[in-house]
């Protein structure tokens, strides 16, 4: 049996406990460095857990070329918010999830849908590996029309203070087909558009331009012009 050394007032002596004591030692060593292995998986894991939730709903992206001037410049920086305009399938999550089993076959945007003046990132339909991003003029079921240098949605001009100047295009008036949108860039006249290859499908939206980082002096959100003409 194995006895600890004590000193005259019966403590044992730190780090003293006999033959035994390189294994016990040892044992506590491994104790330690597991620990700290195991935090450092579960902070790493949790870092990506964070980052990959975040990614779901933001994404950065670089504005390359000047369609959207004055608004937003060449080299800018934005994060989008690709929660925006979230779809959920009602039918889809009654599947997995057993306890809302029986809902209805409908599709809901719990956040809303895109709103005339919100500036949109979209594959372009012609090339989905492409990125664009433009402002949203003209809604689903509405009339737009170009003429004299104005859009008009619903025979009402719309007031668009951002535009870099008036289009010397005109185009005849079309009703925006369900579920797509109708875009165009603010420098109208230096961009490739709905006015050139029609309007956007809503499952090519790929969120809202919400906030510009980059070039730090250009930090800030992007104004948002909700409502110009009347339904």
């Amino acid at each position: 049996m194995t006895h600890l050394v004590t000193d005259p007032q019966g403590s044992p002596e730190p780090g003293d406990y006999g033959p035994e004591a390189p294994v016990a030692e040892r044992a506590a060593h491994r104790s330690r460095l597991g620990t700290a292995f195991r935090e450092v998986v579960e902070t790493l894991l949790l870092a990506l857990v964070i980052y990959l939730s975040v990614r779901a709903v933001v994404q950065n992206f670089k504005v390359e070329g000047s369609s959207m001037d004055p608004t937003l410049h060449h080299g800018q920086y934005l994060l989008v918010n690709k929660a925006a305009y979230m779809r959920v399938d009602l039918e889809e999550a009654g599947r997995t999830a057993p306890f809302l089993s029986g809902l209805p076959e409908v599709r809901v945007h719990p956040f809303g849908l895109p709103k005339r003046g919100d500036i949109v990132v979209f594959r372009y339909p012609r090339d989905p590996s492409r990125d664009f991003i433009k402002r949203v003029v003209a809604l689903p079921g509405e009339s737009v029309e170009i003429k004299a240098g104005q859009v008009y949605v619903n025979n009402q001009r719309l007031e668009e203070p951002y535009i870099f100047d008036n289009p010397t295009y005109s185009r005849p008036p079309e009703i925006v087909a369900s579920d797509h949108y109708f875009v165009l860039g603010d420098n109208r006249n230096n961009s490739s558009d709905s006015h050139v290859w029609g309007s956007v499908p809503l499952h090519n939206v790929i969120g809202k331009a919400w906030l510009t980082y980059w070039p730090i002096q250009d930090w800030g959100s992007i104004p948002d012009y909700a409502a110009f003409a009347s339904k």
